[in-house]
């Protein structure tokens, strides 16, 4: 299994993998011994105390994505992963390829130049060497999209125990580096964005693989929530019946539906919900969404 099939994702780096999708937990049924998952302290700053799980040991970290409404700024995103050997790996690459997210569009920008890729990643003495391959010497120097993403990717990287500095080379020509002289680069967490309200990103069907009939139909979160209300109805306002569960990692609302038939591809759903999150934020509201569909 690839670290990134391993990477289980909080927001819709989730709408391109949900794995976790037919991962549940009833809320009034006794599971087997949770376990806190193991958190950051910058994941405890924005997002909370991490969630329990049954399904193994588990590391919840940040991920922060350049701002498109405040240049220069960074906001952090909530991520999960089951491999600690490949989370910084992970996180830089999840980093390169930003978040394209519906729920948030116009909020996040992707300011790496296309083809600009990580090559290597060492370690020694709590100093991480990030090098890239040339492609990433487009980002013009000392221009807001260069700060947001340097300070974003040292801000991801020093989070996790034992990094104290972070290089960047760039293959070939590390002389154009602005940090290719071996000094470290430095963090602003003054530029970092303080996540608002939790928002609704999807409602998806969740089947096995060549599987004809669904098992679920999930509203994912962007970050893990208390369900206080939630109600998904078809077009014309009629509630589907089921019972109602809730995700591996809080992260979405689960309608195990009485009548699976009644759900197909793209089909408009209306969801009301009414969310908090693990530091108090509380979200409500009503949307339609078109029904995705999820495979595992």
């Amino acid at each position: 299994m690839s670290s990134m099939t391993r990477l289980i994702l909080i927001c819709l780096v989730l709408l391109m993998a949900f794995a976790m999708g037919g991962c549940t937990k009833k809320e009034e049924t006794a599971a087997a011994e949770k376990v806190r998952v193991s958190a950051t302290k910058a994941y405890e700053k924005y997002f909370g105390p991490a969630p329990t799980t049954d399904k193994g040991t588990c590391f919840a970290f940040v991920i922060y994505f350049p701002s498109a409404k405040e240049p220069g700024k960074v906001v952090p995103f909530p991520f999960f992963t089951f491999d600690e050997g490949s989370i910084k790996k992970v996180a830089i690459d999840r980093l390169l390829s930003g978040l394209d997210v519906p729920a948030y569009k116009g909020e996040l920008t992707q300011p790496v130049p296309t083809g600009a890729r990580l090559l290597g990643l060492t370690e020694e003495k709590g100093v991480v060497t990030v090098r890239f391959n040339r492609e990433l010497l487009s980002l013009p120097t000392g221009s807001a999209e260069h700060r947001a993403f340097f300070n974003a990717l040292v801000l991801t990287l020093v989070q996790f125990k034992g990094v104290g500095q972070v290089l960047v080379a760039v293959e070939g020509k590390e002389q154009g580096m602005p940090h290719a002289d071996r000094q470290p680069l430095v963090k602003d967490e003054k530029a970092v964005l303080a996540p608002g309200p939790p928002r609704l990103l999807e409602v998806a069907a969740v089947k096995d693989k060549g599987a004809k009939t669904f098992e679920d139909v999930q509203a994912y979160f962007d970050r893990p929530v208390e369900i206080k209300d939630l109600v998904l109805s078809d077009k014309s306002g009629n509630p589907f019946a089921g019972e109602l569960y809730r995700s591996v990692f809080d992260m979405a609302a689960v309608l195990k539906p009485n009548d699976p038939s009644l759900f197909s591809p793209g089909m408009p759903i209306k969801v009301r919900w009414k969310v908090v999150d693990k530091l108090g934020r509380t979200s409500e509201g009503s949307s339609e969404l078109p029904l995705a569909v999820k495979e595992h």
